[in-house]
């Protein structure tokens, strides 16, 4: 039915702003710090279980000038079920710190200085630059990357590839919106077990003949 990328493109492009006009973020937050902390927190760990473990934190601190002055053992004693605590806590405190030292408390808008803080990774800056500072981006996780290669948009294999290949494919101005769009619809539809690129709706619409499961390349 979609001879070409760009049809696909476009077909799921549209679909998606159909099933998500709105594209609330998934994370709770108040700001761009509590958003950068609440990212940071996300990795290797659902936003669901972030969202559960977040207001405790943010009680003690929701701020960098209130979090540098916190203890590392505490930080990580309430951020544990997130998993990878030590290293997540350790990020936190020093992350505050250098805002505090470097940043007058603020979270820097470039992706140059969230990318040289402890604990953040070009993912984590790019959900931030997006959601909290509205510059357009594509932050792309494993998610995003499984689906990117069961609609046919990349043959990357890493995230960086697919960011890639995504940012040439969608116009700039639908990135910030559509990254979420892509993780609404993998988490209700294409999901790692329920769909293997063979079941959901636009997986049948873009591939109506495909028999076969997609092997996803990590």
């Amino acid at each position: 039915m979609f001879e070409k990328k760009t049809e696909r493109a476009a077909f799921i492009d549209q679909r998606l702003a159909e099933l998500y006009p709105e594209t609330p973020v998934p994370l709770d937050h108040k700001d761009a710090y509590t958003l950068l902390v609440a990212v940071l927190l996300s990795a290797q760990c659902t936003d669901k279980r972030v969202n559960l473990t977040t207001p405790a934190l943010f009680a003690l601190a929701d701020n960098p000038a209130a979090m540098a002055h916190v203890p590392v053992e505490q930080i990580q004693a309430i951020i544990r079920p997130c998993g990878l605590s030590p290293q997540k806590a350790r990020a936190i405190s020093q992350l505050s710190q250098i805002l505090m030292a470097k940043h007058g408390g603020a979270v820097p808008k470039t992706f140059e200085e969230l990318e040289e803080l402890p604990g953040v990774g070009h993912k984590t800056a790019s959900v931030v630059m997006a959601q909290a500072f509205g510059v357009p981006a594509f932050p792309v996780d494993t998610h995003i990357h499984r689906l990117a290669q069961r609609w046919g948009l990349t043959a990357g294999k890493n995230v960086e590839q697919t960011e890639a290949d995504l940012k040439r494919l969608f116009p700039r101005e639908h990135w910030n919106a559509l990254h979420l769009r892509i993780i609404f619809y993998g988490r209700e539809h294409c999901t790692a077990r329920g769909c293997d690129g063979t079941v959901c709706e636009i997986c049948r619409t873009v591939y109506p003949a495909r028999k076969r499961a997609v092997r996803v390349k990590k």
